[in-house]
């Protein structure tokens, strides 16, 4: 099952690459109490959901791309494979994000989940950016 966002964002693309392609930053994502990163492997702290691992498989600044791979989880997680790339447009840029998961039930969780993320990372965005106009 793939699931697929294109999302607009009304901020630069090297503003979201600064928290997207940070691999230990994680609060954009709704839930992670902590995170925990090695240099390939984060250890995301899911309260409620147990501890979530991810490999960092690819991580590109010059185009903007990270891909990672969830290799543990504590539910029925058979296959997880995500990227998100970011491209500049005219007022903004759109993220791209992808996650190839098995079983197709999974999509229950990690459809809403994604979504949820987005929506925090807005907010983060903006945050920052209101911090650093009040300076």
């Amino acid at each position: 099952m793939t699931i697929k966002f294109e999302h607009h964002l009304s901020f630069s693309a090297e503003e979201v690459w600064k928290i997207l392609g940070t691999p230990d930053r994680v609060d954009w994502v709704p839930g992670v109490k902590s995170c925990l990163f090695d240099g390939e492997v984060r250890c995301l702290d899911l309260p409620g959901a147990g501890a979530i691992k991810e490999r960092i498989l690819l991580r590109d600044n010059s185009i903007r791309r990270i891909e990672y791979s969830c290799f543990e989880s504590p539910g029925a997680l058979v296959s997880h494979h995500a990227s998100m790339q970011i491209i500049e447009s005219k007022n903004g840029c759109t993220l791209h994000w992808e996650a190839n998961v098995e079983p197709v039930e999974i999509e229950n969780f990690v459809k809403p989940s994604m979504q949820g993320s987005l929506e925090q990372l807005e907010k983060v965005l903006s945050d920052e950016r209101n911090k650093a106009l009040n300076r």
